[in-house]
């Protein structure tokens, strides 16, 4: 239908570097993690691993976590 809106919700994913690529999880859903040979790889992988772990929580009837983690570097001297 036109003019029905789709809720989006952005959520943090930390992505850290491993000796087979990248690695990354979101704060926001525990165990939600995926992996990835390139960053490319590792961003889609994660896309899809979020969209699936939502739709289980959803077929559970859990609660969707709202988004609330954030970050920030800090700048310290060594």
């Amino acid at each position: 239908m036109m003019g029905d809106k789709v809720a989006m919700n952005r959520y943090l994913i930390v992505i850290e570097v491993t000796e087979n690529g990248f690695s990354a999880y979101s704060p926001d859903l525990p165990g939600c993690v995926s992996t990835g040979a390139t960053r490319q790889e590792l961003e889609a992988n994660m896309k899809e691993a979020i969209e699936f772990h939502l739709d289980g929580l959803k077929q559970e009837r859990y609660p969707i976590p709202r988004p609330a983690a954030e970050s920030v570097y800090l700048e310290v001297t060594p």
